[in-house]
C-alpha cells in the first residue's frame, strides 16, 4: 500500500465518519481510476468511484490535494449519489481497440481532405466519396507530370499510400474486435438487436461496465445523452433536446445505427411506423437510438436474450 499511495493520494479518502461507508474507498474517476479501484478491490476494500463532475462543485478555491479529498469527502454524502461501475482488463482494453480505431478515422480524414484540397489548387476535382477519389487519383497525378515538379507527385503519391496504410490499420483492429465479439456471450447477445453491429456491441459493453450500476434501462440512456433536456419553474417542466452528456463516441454508433434500422427495415412494426407519422425523421431516430440502449441495457441487466416480439410489462405498485 506504501507504494500505491503517492499515486492515489489526489483521488483518495477514508472516511470513517460515514456509517455505510465505514472502511470503504472512494476515488475520484480520472486517470488510471478503474486500475487503482481493481488494485483496491483486490486487497479486500470496497471500491465506488465518483464521476469528476460530481466532484467538481465541492472544489473551492486552488487545487491542492486536501482540496480534492474533502470535494471527494462532500460529494460521497450527497443524497442520491451515483457511482460509476469499475471496469475490467477486457472492458478497457476493447476500449483501448476503439480509441485506436476512432484516432485512425480521424488521421484518414484530415489526410484524405488535405490531399483533396492540394490537388484543388492545381485544378483537379473529384467527386464525393473516399472510393471516387482512390479510383481517379492516379489518373489525375499522371496527368500532373508535365505541370508539377516529380518530388510534388512523389510526395502526394506517398500521402495516398498513408492513406490506404491507414485503412489496412483499421481493418486490423476490427478483426480484433470480432475476436473480442466472439469470446464475450454478452456482446453476442446484444449483436443481435437491428441496428447493433460490431462496433455498438463491443463498445456498448465496455463502456457500459457493470450494467448494475444503472437502475434502468432510463437511466442507463440519459448517461448516454439520449434524453430531453428538462428546465422548468413554478411546477411547469419544459423539455428541450437531448441532453448529449455522456460518451459521444458510444451515442453516435447507437444514432447511425438507429439510422440504419430506419433505412432498411422492411417491417417497422406500428410503434415506428406512429412515430413517424407525428415526428421529424431526426427525432425518430433518437428515439430508435434511444429504445437500442434501453433494450441492451436490460439483456445485460437481466442476462436474458434478445426477442423481436417482447413486450415489457410495468410493475404493479403494491
Amino acid at each position: 500500500m506504501n507504494e500505491c499511495w503517492p499515486a492515489l493520494r489526489e483521488t483518495q479518502i477514508y472516511s470513517p465518519n460515514l456509517p455505510t461507508w465505514a472502511g470503504a474507498q472512494t476515488l475520484w474517476e480520472g486517470g488510471s481510476g478503474h486500475h487503482w479501484a481493481r488494485e483496491l478491490q483486490a486487497l479486500g476494500h470496497t471500491v465506488r468511484l465518483l464521476h469528476a463532475k460530481i466532484v467538481r462543485p465541492f472544489v473551492s478555491g486552488n487545487k491542492t490535494d486536501a482540496t480534492d479529498a474533502r470535494a471527494i469527502w462532500l460529494a460521497v454524502q450527497q443524497p442520491g449519489v451515483k457511482f460509476v461501475g469499475v471496469k475490467t482488463v477486457a472492458q478497457q482494453a476493447t476500449l483501448t481497440l476503439h480509441r485506436q480505431r476512432e484516432s485512425l478515422m480521424k488521421m484518414r480524414i484530415m489526410q484524405t481532405n488535405a490531399l483533396r484540397g492540394l490537388l484543388y489548387e492545381f485544378g483537379a476535382t473529384f467527386a464525393k466519396g473516399k472510393k471516387a477519389l482512390f479510383s481517379e487519383i492516379e489518373e489525375t497525378l499522371e496527368a500532373l507530370v508535365d505541370t508539377l515538379p516529380q518530388v510534388v507527385v512523389d510526395s502526394l503519391r506517398e500521402q495516398v499510400v498513408r492513406i490506404k496504410k491507414l485503412d489496412e490499420d483499421m481493418l486490423t483492429i476490427e478483426k480484433r474486435l470480432k475476436l473480442q465479439l466472439k469470446q464475450d456471450p454478452q456482446m453476442q447477445r446484444i449483436a443481435k438487436i437491428p441496428g447493433v453491429g460490431l462496433l455498438t456491441a463491443t463498445a456498448a459493453i465496455a463502456t457500459m461496465g457493470d450494467a448494475s450500476a444503472f437502475k434502468s434501462g432510463r437511466e442507463f440512456c440519459a448517461w448516454l445523452g439520449l434524453v430531453p433536456t428538462q428546465t422548468g419553474t413554478g411546477g411547469k417542466v419544459r423539455l428541450g433536446s437531448i441532453s448529449k452528456r455522456g460518451d459521444t463516441y458510444l451515442r453516435t454508433l447507437l444514432v447511425h445505427g438507429a439510422r440504419s434500422v430506419l433505412n432498411s427495415t422492411k417491417t417497422p412494426g406500428p410503434w415506428l411506423n406512429g412515430l413517424q407519422a407525428r415526428r421529424p425523421a431526426n427525432v425518430v431516430c433518437v428515439a430508435q437510438a434511444a429504445k437500442v440502449a434501453r433494450t441492451i441495457w436490460a439483456i445485460t441487466a437481466k442476462d436474458q436474450e434478445y426477442q423481436s416480439a417482447h413486450k415489457s410489462i410495468r410493475p404493479q405498485a403494491a
